[in-house]
């Protein structure tokens, strides 16, 4: 159990490497819709266009790179959107049977498919180098390439989640007689 729980702490600071990048990737999508706010704004000010379409695309590409690269570690933080309509009424074990649950029924099956589907989406927008169809837009073909590696990392982070899970199961006494013993 040691080996795995080695292995969960490896993968939880894999995602944390990546939260680092995307949290460099914010800092630029804030530059980027920063300057094209201003360059808009001033370019009418004094008669010039000062924005392109190039830097429109920028921060909508680095906003999906947030989104892609993100997910798995906002897996590993619980910062994910949760449908809490038991899950905060349950005890803490049986929160961790629902996440556990989650994690082998849903979470790892779906991230086992978009990723095999995914890899001929990628492979075809690379054979056409795919670009944005507005003008003077950016090639779609390097972004489409993050959606396998986003699910790569969301299922890494699933294991990871999955052993946590297992690791740290409570046993809840099952009666109040257990629990006074």
């Amino acid at each position: 159990m040691k080996g795995l729980r080695m292995l969960s702490l490896a993968l939880d600071r894999f995602s944390d490497l990546w939260g680092a990048i995307v949290t460099v990737l914010i800092l630029a999508m804030v530059a980027f819709g920063s300057y094209n706010a201003v360059a808009r704004y001033v370019g009418r000010f004094v008669g010039l266009n000062l924005s392109s379409n190039v830097y429109l695309e920028l921060q909508w590409y680095l906003f999906s790179l947030i989104f892609l690269l993100g997910a798995g570690w906002a897996l590993r933080r619980d910062a994910h959107v949760r449908v809490d309509v038991l899950y905060s009424a349950v005890s803490k074990k049986a929160q961790r049977r629902i996440n556990l649950i989650g994690t082998f029924l849903l979470l790892i099956p779906f991230s086992v498919f978009v990723l095999w589907t995914s890899i001929q989406y990628v492979q075809n927008s690379f054979a056409a180098r795919e670009m944005s169809p507005d003008p003077g837009g950016l090639p779609r073909y390097p972004l489409k390439a993050v959606i396998p590696l986003c699910f790569i990392l969301l299922l890494l982070q699933g294991v990871s989640e999955a052993i946590k899970l297992f690791s740290t199961e409570e046993v809840e006494p099952r009666s109040k007689a257990e629990a006074a013993e």
